[in-house]
């Protein structure tokens, strides 16, 4: 039987073509006048997902 993909995983991480999973940081949603510069500017970058979650992370997504 085929596997379903996760939907909330799917809209959180973005797999790029090399196989590696990305997904965006927390807390740059909103109340942004109070947090450095630094850190807004960071936040805008996709982090990878760590390399313990991987496997976890890519079940989710093709399964």
């Amino acid at each position: 039987m085929k596997g379903k993909t996760h939907k909330a995983a799917a809209k959180r991480f973005k797999v790029k073509p090399s196989g590696r999973i990305f997904h965006s940081k927390a807390g740059y949603v909103h109340k942004l006048a109070k947090k450095r510069s630094q850190y807004r500017r960071q936040a805008r970058k996709d982090k990878e997902v760590a390399r313990a979650d991987w496997r976890r992370v890519r079940d989710l997504l093709s399964s």
